[in-house]
């Protein structure tokens, strides 16, 4: 045994939602590297050698109830990365919906054991939240989620910076209670990353921060680069972290709040006065 060791997933079981492709395709590479028994749920194929795959639509309770049965536990690790653009059906249960109703049946099932750790996806997008709280804690005491991706579709908010701002708020309300059962929960907030579906928004999702990336000398981030902190916050070494959500976007909030990169800064006032 090593004090590193606590980096490891040798012996624990990681489930991986929205793991064919993207951030979730690369953490679960990278869980496999690091020793877990993986599982990787997706719509799409799931091709990674080495994990059992389980065909899930985030959209569907009763698929996502087949998924979990078919899955069993214990669950040490899991990771929602399953996500979609604005334009897609259902995107507020695919983005959000689907994956707190996931977590609550495996909770239910006491398939997340003490111990265990939740990392979400979240996106810079989600960013003000904290401005939106009232009306966030109106739609997350929706448990139904049909009863919820109604209310989001009557109140305009089944969009892709809705759905990130309920993760969001999500992580930091849930928090308290999945503590007292000795489970974690987190989330990253991603700045663009050239995932496929970043690629087929590009003339948004890519082009944003541009300069910010020229004057840095920089690229958009990998799925790795990304799957890194997620997979961090997940691990016994972060034990200490719960309802945290992390910029993972190399220091474009911090210019923004700080007033280091002016074009930073008016991104992130408008963003968080919407």
């Amino acid at each position: 045994m090593s004090l590193f060791d606590a980096f490891s997933y040798e012996g624990k079981r990681a489930v991986v939602v929205g793991g064919a492709t993207g951030m979730g395709a690369a953490a679960a590479e990278l869980l496999l590297d690091a020793g877990a028994e993986l599982v990787v749920m997706d719509r799409a194929d799931v091709t990674l050698a080495g994990a059992k795959a389980i065909h899930v639509d985030m959209s569907d309770t009763a698929s996502i109830d087949a998924a979990v049965a078919e899955c069993g536990g214990p669950v040490h690790a899991l990771f929602s990365c399953a996500g979609v653009a604005d334009g897609t059906p259902g995107i507020e249960k695919i983005n959000f919906l689907g994956h707190r109703y996931m977590i609550d049946r495996l909770l239910d099932a006491d398939m997340l054991p003490k111990g265990s750790a939740i990392g979400l996806i979240s996106s810079f997008a989600g960013i003000g939240w904290e401005g939106q709280h009232d009306l966030l804690r109106e739609y997350l005491a929706i448990d139904d989620v049909e009863e919820a991706s109604q209310w989001a579709h009557e109140h305009g908010k089944a969009d892709y910076m809705w759905s990130k701002r309920a993760i969001n708020a999500y992580v930091a309300q849930a928090a308290f209670g999945l503590t007292k059962r000795g489970i974690r929960i987190n989330a990253i907030l991603p700045g663009p990353t050239n995932t496929p579906l970043a690629q087929a928004n590009a003339d948004t999702w890519l082009r944003f921060g541009t300069d910010f990336r020229t004057e840095l000398g920089i690229e958009p981030s990998t799925p790795l680069d990304q799957a890194y902190p997620l997979v961090f916050l997940c691990s016994d070494a972060a034990r200490v972290l719960t309802g945290v959500t992390i910029y993972t976007d190399v220091g474009y909030m911090a210019a923004g709040v700080a007033g280091t990169f002016d074009e930073a800064a008016g991104a992130v006032e408008f963003m968080r006065s919407i």
